[in-house]
């Protein structure tokens, strides 16, 4: 699967904004392996300020390298970063 790491790498000379059109040419130019062509073909059909917008917009996996057992650890786990004025709610 893709990482957003993936997608930036390949998108490093696109000029912004871009379109949808001009981020999957600038991958295939790039040599963008299958999994970042896939996600970035999925894409919205809209312009894109920069590649972090890009990135997020693609069905991509944040963190690849977390599996699906410390995801659900971490779901499981209180939220303690919640600013003072809200804890006691």
């Amino acid at each position: 699967m893709a990482s957003y790491d993936d997608v930036l790498r390949y998108l490093s000379r696109l000029d912004y904004p871009a379109g949808k059109a001009d981020v999957v040419r600038e991958a295939e130019r790039a040599g963008a392996p299958p999994d970042v062509l896939r996600a970035l073909r999925a894409l919205p059909p809209v312009r894109y300020a920069n590649g972090n917008e890009v990135a997020r917009s693609a069905k991509i996996e944040a963190a690849p390298e977390i599996g699906a057992a410390q995801r659900a650890a971490q779901a499981r786990e209180p939220h303690t970063r919640v600013a003072q004025h809200l804890r006691g709610r």
